[in-house]
């Protein structure tokens, strides 16, 4: 049984900085790595960021340059760290484990956290 906890999320100022946690536990060893999503009320559920196990990372060009994919092997975490976040990040960002056969697809996703809020105000 693979677990998945997000944590980190909040409000913040348009311009500031967040950083976002994703402990996981389970067989993990048999996937290609973590990826992160986020979905807006109304939205589809849109590939943010992700890690493989051999720390190569892939970005969505709405992040490039702002966001930041990381893990701490020793403590079972994969951070995100958000900078420069503005209204249009504001979602509900998802861990989740990679099984198929794309980085940005949320159908290569097997199992999922229930998701932190980040609300970026004006």
């Amino acid at each position: 049984q693979v677990q998945l906890v997000e944590s980190g999320g909040g409000l913040v100022q348009a311009g500031g900085s967040l950083r976002l946690s994703c402990v996981h536990s389970g067989r993990t060893f048999s996937a290609y790595g973590l990826g992160w999503f986020r979905q807006a009320p109304g939205k589809e559920r849109d590939f943010v960021a992700a890690i493989s196990w051999s720390d190569s990372t892939y970005y969505s060009d709405s992040v490039k340059g702002r966001f930041t994919i990381s893990r701490d092997n020793a403590k079972n975490t994969v951070y995100l760290q958000m900078n420069s976040l503005s209204p249009e990040d504001t979602a509900v960002y998802y861990c989740a484990r990679r099984v198929g056969s794309s980085w940005y697809r949320v159908l290569s996703y097997d199992s999922w956290g229930r998701g932190t809020q980040v609300t970026v105000s004006s």
